[in-house]
């Protein structure tokens, strides 16, 4: 109960802070509102909120890119808290917000800022988990959390790589690996550079569709078979050094064995 009432609190400090961000704009933050025939033209108050659809994507990328120009800080903060906020707290949806990276700060810049807000987010979501959420994440995900286990398991001699296969894998739910991965006891370097690392690809395809954000009329042009086959590979690509390592130990293991076997040929 304890551990429910402490998250709860954390939300919702983050979501008031939050709030606070997103309400108190800097002075500016008005559009003009087409008239309709017979009005006269209007100025609108700009609403902050997160974009659930293409269109309102472009609404808020064409403000912020804006504002922008005057604000550089006030819409960098917002944008990192927002971010944060949604990888902190396993809120799916960062496709939209890699997308808004790309088409307010540009790809390359985008892309950095996506990178490193998607680590620090992955890696303030593992502290919450492991601070308050794992008997919750065993409790909810039982069968999912045994299969992931035994994987882990299977693969400890190459954790890394095959975290790096998960986070390359174009299925994988990451807001599920973040929240269970102190569960398997994964060591906080190895999931720290597996998010950094392993999410660049992702990162940059959607970074690179938000810098392009008019010429797409649908969500389905950022994620085509294509794309998914091209994150597939670079995915596979990733289990072969874990593979190596791997047979080089099972290796090494029937060596020794060998070697403990026959003492007179260890002493030759």
């Amino acid at each position: 109960m304890r551990s429910v009432v402490g998250l709860g609190a954390l939300v919702a400090a983050a979501s008031f802070f939050l709030y606070l961000l997103s309400t108190h704009l800097p002075p500016g933050t008005k559009r003009l509102h087409p008239a309709s025939e017979g009005e006269e033209e209007t100025l609108e108050e700009y609403s902050l909120k997160f974009p659930s659809d293409l269109e309102s994507l472009r609404e808020l990328a064409e403000m912020l890119k804006l504002y922008k120009r005057e604000h550089y800080s006030y819409v960098l903060l917002l944008f990192c808290s927002a971010y944060l906020y949604k990888q902190s707290f396993a809120i799916p949806g960062s496709s939209f917000l890699n997308m808004l990276a790309g088409a307010i700060f540009g790809p390359w810049e985008g892309l950095v800022l996506a990178c490193l807000l998607t680590t620090l987010g992955s890696t303030f979501c593992f502290l919450l988990s492991a601070a308050f959420g794992k008997q919750h994440v065993v409790h909810f995900f039982p069968d999912k959390v045994a299969l992931l286990q035994r994987k882990v398991e299977e693969h400890r001699s190459s954790l890394f790589f095959f975290l790096l296969f998960l986070r390359f894998f174009p299925m994988t739910p990451n807001w599920f690996l973040n929240i269970t991965c102190p569960v398997l006891n994964i060591p906080m370097p190895i999931f720290f550079f597996s998010v950094l690392i392993g999410l660049i690809p992702y990162n940059f395809i959607c970074v690179r569709t938000g810098s392009i954000l008019s010429e797409i009329s649908s969500l389905d042009d950022i994620f085509s078979w294509a794309t998914l086959a091209q994150l597939l590979a670079i995915a596979l690509m990733a289990l072969l050094p874990g593979a190596a390592i791997k047979r080089y130990g099972e290796a090494r293991l029937r060596v020794d064995g060998m070697y403990r076997e026959d003492p007179i040929r260890k002493e030759r």
